[in-house]
């Protein structure tokens, strides 16, 4: 079972890596560009905003294709782009291929999930999906990290190079090891966004932007966050990257058993509040080592624990919607991801890059809120207990 899931969960990893490999070199990327750091974090925002408004948009248009091909095609498309990231000469350029290579992650990250799944038996779904989905959360503990490796010792033409060449690998193994899976049933995007009608689910997923919306302002923006930590050297920068991905796998394997135990609204509150507190304090545990060390850990491990209660708590909303649910989340997450890049660009102006972390606390503390308003519309339509008289 795993030798087919394993380059399925490769393209996966290839679509993470891509997300937020800006984040470890984006000093660099500035300055070879010559425009401000803010403006070189559009750059996340371009790809992940690509991602999650044509997701659902990709699936339409590409129902009748076979799931190799849309496969395979996504990947063409994002190693094409990748290329092309390295080899832009400008920074409209790169913007552009940016986009491009979001509408090719677009194409293969969803299609690799369903495909995986697809490849075993009912009783083993979950074990698919969590080794194909896998791939993302080992991206950032490997692939971004190793990223801002290689662009420190290169430059970060060699990271995008680097990103190209395991969409080929993917790619290869694809065309190996994953037999051919016919199109399923075309869904039309009416019926994709239909679960956004339901007040619940819309206020889960206005938890979820908020969230991640906080999250990936320190990530867009770590090397700013933590120069003070870092001294601007990219291998310190690329060990805090590391230890930030690993706490994040260990938080979202973690999280899924500590769900089924305290339910998700327990393991959310408890996970965002802890990553409130811990970006609150990085103007001042930013400045150092060792403190930034403490803070990344913490915010791998609370940060990606937040993930698996919000797609639990849609699921027991409307578990005969909960494939598209589950999808438009991912899809917040990526705009998430995208407003990130806007709104610290935007703090970086006003407050400065040691104050990025603030911004972030303060979405966390309003994601808290409508995670309660949420769990207060669920609560209100739940049946209530039926009183027997005697």
């Amino acid at each position: 079972m795993y030798r087919r899931l394993l380059p399925l969960m490769l393209a996966t990893f290839a679509i993470g890596t891509d997300s937020f490999v800006i984040a470890g070199i984006l000093p660099q990327v500035a300055q070879s560009l010559e425009v401000s750091v803010g403006s070189a974090g559009q750059l996340v925002t371009a790809y992940a905003l690509t991602y999650a408004l044509l997701s659902p948009v990709v699936a339409v248009v590409a129902a009748r294709w076979s799931r190799d091909r849309l496969l395979l095609v996504g990947l063409s498309l994002f190693v094409i782009a990748n290329i092309g990231t390295a080899l832009a000469p400008t920074f409209g350029l790169v913007i552009l291929c940016r986009i491009l290579a979001g509408l090719g992650g677009a194409a293969v990250t969803p299609v690799a999930v369903a495909t995986g799944a697809s490849l075993v038996p009912e009783e083993r779904r979950g074990t698919a999906l969590a080794v194909v989905g896998g791939g993302i959360a080992v991206s950032s503990a490997l692939g971004v990290p190793l990223g801002a490796v290689i662009g420190s010792l290169s430059d970060w033409h060699a990271t995008m190079w680097f990103v190209a060449a395991l969409g080929v690998v993917a790619a290869i193994g694809i065309i190996a090891l994953v037999p051919n899976r016919p199109a399923p049933p075309p869904i039309g995007l009416r019926q994709r966004l239909a679960p956004i009608g339901n007040s619940r689910i819309a206020l889960t997923l206005a938890t979820t932007l908020f969230a991640f919306t906080g999250n990936f302002i320190l990530n867009t923006y770590v090397s700013q966050t933590f120069m003070g930590a870092t001294g601007g050297h990219g291998t310190t920068l690329a060990l805090l990257l590391f230890l930030a991905g690993a706490a994040g796998v260990v938080g979202n394997l973690g999280s899924g058993p500590l769900t089924d135990r305290w339910g998700n609204r327990t393991v959310f509150n408890i996970a965002a509040a802890i990553t409130m507190v811990d970006f609150a304090l990085t103007p001042w545990t930013g400045e150092y080592l060792a403190a930034a060390v403490f803070a990344v850990l913490v915010w791998g491990v609370a940060g990606m624990a937040q993930l698996v209660p919000q797609q639990d708590r849609l699921i027991g909303i409307s578990p005969e919607s909960a494939p598209l649910a589950i999808a438009l989340n991912s899809s917040v997450v990526f705009i998430g991801a995208s407003l990130s890049g806007v709104i610290g660009a935007v703090g970086l102006n006003l407050v400065g890059a040691r104050y990025l972390g603030v911004i972030g606390a303060v979405l966390f503390a309003v994601s808290l809120v409508f995670a309660h308003l949420a769990y207060l519309s669920i609560k209100r339509a739940q049946p209530l207990p039926q009183v027997v008289k005697p």
